[in-house]
């Protein structure tokens, strides 16, 4: 019984032996071939990173020109935009200058056609005045006429009749001395 408490542990100890050889050779491996795969895994892993890290800074890269390009079209549109606000706040200002011109412009000619209207006013009275002087004239020049006609008509007459007692007080101073 004695040598069965050194065979029987020393068999187990065997059979135990014999796993762990079997175990430990094929342990070995397998941990080295689970350590080959990740490390495989490990090294693809950063493969990929390294290959996503360049795609995505390809991406910012271009993301980065299409953002700069969007932003100069919008620097450009705004630049548009103010020179397009600043044509039209200069076309606003002109406009308003034009009117206000031409609002002093329109008064200045109102009171010009209103001072024209006036001295035309005053012409049409001169005129009629003088219209009325020059009939008043030409009464006064037929009246003038034909007291001209008449006092030489008396006139021709005076004479006449001057003549007439002159011949005749000269027939009577002729027939005196006759008669005398």
């Amino acid at each position: 019984m004695k040598k069965a408490y050194v065979i029987f542990p020393v068999l187990a100890m065997l059979i135990f032996f014999g796993f762990w050889w079997n175990f430990s050779s094929v342990y070995d491996a397998k941990q080295a071939a689970i350590a080959q795969q990740i490390k495989l895994e490990k090294q693809q892993k950063l493969e990929q990173e390294a290959n996503d890290r360049a795609k995505a800074i390809q991406e910012a890269v271009a993301n980065q020109a299409i953002r700069k390009a969007e932003r100069e079209a919008r620097e450009a549109q705004k630049q548009k935009d103010r020179e397009e606000r600043q044509a039209a706040k200069e076309a606003s200002q002109k406009a308003f200058r034009d009117k206000e011109k031409l609002a002093r412009q329109s008064a200045r000619l109102a009171e010009d056609v209103k001072a024209e209207q006036d001295a035309i006013a005053k012409l049409e009275d001169r005129k009629k005045f003088l219209i009325g002087e020059k009939s008043f004239l030409r009464e006064y020049v037929l009246k003038a006429e034909s007291n001209q006609n008449s006092l030489t008509q008396v006139i021709q007459k005076i004479i006449a009749a001057d003549e007439a007692r002159a011949k005749a007080a000269k027939a009577a101073a002729e027939a005196a001395k006759r008669n005398s």
